[in-house]
């Protein structure tokens, strides 16, 4: 029998395994992301029990699973606790479910743990036991937050550990309702050899910890590190492994912070939240449309209001685009909050259809309050503010825009255009330029008048 090399190179980007190391991982093509590892075969298990699986534990604490009837099974339409922050709950999808394992990111000082220590008061103060595992701060430093923060929480229980199977032993211990874990790049498991925040630790101990969530129907929550291409540190099976992706959105000079749900097994994926940081932490915003319209300039041209989707709420925000002559022989092209090659797109065809001359022209982009938006619907009022900051004319601003645009000028559209129109009479805009075809059911609404276009020439002659 061949004997087994005591160590590995494992890639931390994919997981990828090799036996000898390698510059570039041959799986996800990435370069100097393998590491080398102790290499510790799995001790194999013949059959199942209750025991066994305890001792891998620690513990009896889990139930034998048996296959159960479909028909059997309790509904679930009522089983959501609310964490008491109504914004977040938004972005879960109803609530928390039991059972449920969610994963928060994002980048450092963005108000993850801040978030999370705020959404542990309010459960405690419903008298549910909470355990907050933090792998990064003491017990006191985690005080000093919550006196800053101003919070009471006498059911929240704090546990400086970083060993996965001491912090398995106090969940039994203590039989918490809610479990959250700060960093799981921070846990360990003493049966991997390999440093923490590795491939084979973040994997071993989000698998544990979902078994620990399934079998006990305890909600845990695991914050995330992120790595400089603000993707989840760590193996990409760690999002597949939970049931929620959360990730925090925000710009370092605007108070707003955004949680974006990129997977959610249990509500709409895509769906956000707004938050304002404040002194006494992050406050939701209940109306955010207002919030990204307050600052909007009067009488510029090269702005218009657009009605986007974000999940399931519709939200109006500030396009605005500036055109300006160049120093050299070609434009640049800049796109913030907006995707730059849809900007590119959109303007090629500006030129092509309307005979918008803008090779020597530098053409910038912005999504007012620093929000990023990457449907289709944004495209007309994308191409709307580039021509009224080309041709210097404003854009009446009791007019909002939606509509995507093809590439022979056509305007086509958009999904769930009756809960954008709602949105834009609520604010009270008075007129509102769309698609023909979502034109159908919307003229019987109150206070704003609808027009449909069906290309660019109709929608320039509707916008001047």
């Amino acid at each position: 029998m061949a004997k087994q090399p005591s160590t590995i190179y494992v890639c931390q980007n994919c997981g990828h395994q090799a036996r000898k190391w390698s510059g570039k991982c041959p799986d996800c093509n990435e370069f100097n992301t393998f590491v080398e590892e102790r290499f510790r075969p799995t001790a194999q298990v013949i059959g199942k029990s209750s025991s066994s699986i305890g001792t891998r534990f620690g513990s009896n604490a889990f139930r034998e699973t048996k296959p159960i009837s479909y028909a059997d099974i309790e509904s679930q339409d009522d089983a959501r606790t609310s964490s008491g922050i109504e914004e977040f709950d938004r972005v879960l999808g109803g609530g928390i479910v039991a059972g449920s394992l969610v994963l928060i990111g994002g980048s450092p000082g963005i108000g993850k743990s801040t978030i999370v220590i705020q959404m542990a008061d309010k459960l405690s103060q419903s008298n549910a036991k909470v355990l907050y595992v933090s792998g990064e701060e003491s017990e006191r430093q985690i005080k000093m937050r919550g006196e800053r923060l101003g919070l009471n929480a006498e059911n929240l229980f704090l546990l400086p550990e970083t060993n996965l199977e001491n912090i398995l032993a106090e969940t039994e211990r203590l039989k918490p309702d809610f479990v959250i874990v700060d960093s799981i790049q921070t846990v360990f498991s003493e049966k991997i050899e390999s440093a923490p925040g590795s491939v084979s630790q973040v994997r071993e101990v989000a698998g544990q910890f979902m078994m620990f969530a399934k079998q006990t129907a305890t909600p845990v929550f695991l914050v995330g590190h992120v790595t400089k291409e603000g993707s989840i540190a760590g193996p990409k099976t760690l999002e597949h492994i939970v049931d929620t992706v959360l990730y925090f959105e925000g710009d370092r000079h605007h108070n707003h912070r955004i949680i974006r749900a990129t997977k959610n097994r249990f509500g709409a994926a895509n769906e956000i939240g707004i938050f304002e940081m404040t002194n006494a932490g992050l406050t939701p915003v209940a109306n955010p449309s207002e919030v990204f319209l307050q600052e909007r300039p009067e009488g510029a041209s090269g702005s218009v209001v657009t009605v986007c989707m974000e999940g399931t709420r519709p939200m109006l925000v500030e396009i605005q685009a500036l055109v300006s002559g160049t120093k050299f022989g070609t434009g640049r092209r800049m796109a913030q909050g907006f995707d730059y090659n849809r900007t590119s797109l959109l303007i090629a065809v500006l030129e092509k259809k309307l005979g918008f001359q803008l090779a020597g022209d530098d053409v910038f982009v912005n999504i007012a309050g620093g929000l990023q938006i990457d449907e289709p619907a944004a495209d007309l009022g994308v191409i709307a503010a580039i021509a009224s900051s080309y041709r210097n004319l404003q854009i009446p601003p009791d007019t909002a825009v939606f509509g995507e645009v093809g590439l022979t000028g056509e305007i086509r559209g958009v999904l769930q255009a009756q809960s954008r129109a709602r949105e834009a009479q609520t604010l009270g805009f008075k007129r509102l330029i769309l698609p023909m075809s979502n034109k159908t059911g919307l003229e019987k609404l109150l206070g704003i008048r609808v027009t449909g276009v069906r290309n660019l020439d109709e929608a320039m002659s509707e916008l001047f």
